[in-house]
């Protein structure tokens, strides 16, 4: 299992993943799942994949060669001209490998599902972000739905929800972020830190801050401890139960 969001603020838009892969519990191994397509001054674009390995990692491969070969140009991430038709080659990579891999061994196509979160900007256009689904078509988000998660989403769900705010400064929106994989995390053993995120900022067209939380990082773990403090504050002031 995994956890990735992407969230949309007014700034720009945020993505953050976790990077454990695991085929039970014994066999837990980490991989990067945020990867990104840049040309500086025309377009910055990220990805993050959510599902069977096999199948995201085939997925990225197939992005990345045919932007490097010539001759398999067409289509190229890197020279589409609009976010709607990088998500449209997205899901249809997505679905032309799914399907391949279905049909190649086990009947249960569900065993290959993966789904993709894609944003970024590209020239004049607006910043865009959206969820691919293994089918291979989309949605995108907007001001009532302003982040998408994919993987182990219910637990870390209720804090974006209840604090999410599209005036959030980039650091207020980390800080939302972390809370939420925080609670990801302690939810559920198959997410787990290091975190990588990316920061891109409305207009920029070129890759802004980015990174990875480490499970030593200082500040992870005072959120990590301050959350717990501050949820148990919270409740206890909340008003009494008293039975009639």
């Amino acid at each position: 299992m995994t956890y990735c969001v992407g969230m949309q603020v007014d700034r720009g838009i945020l993505f953050m993943s976790d990077t454990r892969t695991n085929s039970g519990v014994d066999n837990i191994s980490t991989f990067r799942k945020m990867f990104h397509f840049d040309v500086p001054g025309d377009r910055c674009l990220t990805l993050m994949t959510a599902g069977n390995l096999a199948t995201t990692q085939a997925v990225i491969s197939l992005l990345q060669e045919r932007g490097k070969s010539p001759d398999e140009r067409s289509p190229d991430i890197e020279r589409l001209p609009s976010m709607f038709q990088v998500a449209r080659l997205v899901g249809q990579t997505l679905r032309e490998v799914i399907g391949e891999h279905a049909g190649a061994g086990q009947t249960a196509s569900s065993t290959f599902h993966a789904t993709v979160l894609l944003g970024g900007q590209i020239g004049d256009g607006e910043p865009r972000l959206y969820l691919i689904y293994p089918e291979g078509n989309f949605i995108e988000a907007s001001p009532d739905t302003p982040f998408f998660q994919v993987g182990e989403t219910k637990y870390g769900r209720p804090i974006l929800i209840r604090a999410y705010e599209p005036d959030m400064s980039f650091e207020e929106a980390m800080k939302l972020l972390l809370v939420s994989f925080d609670s990801t995390i302690k939810a559920n053993l198959s997410v787990a830190l290091p975190l990588d995120y990316h920061i891109y900022e409305n207009g920029s067209l070129a890759m802004g801050r980015t990174g990875r939380v480490e499970a030593d990082d200082a500040y992870f773990q005072e959120i990590s401890s301050g959350w717990g403090v501050a949820l148990r504050e919270a409740f206890s002031n909340l008003p009494s139960f008293t039975f009639d």
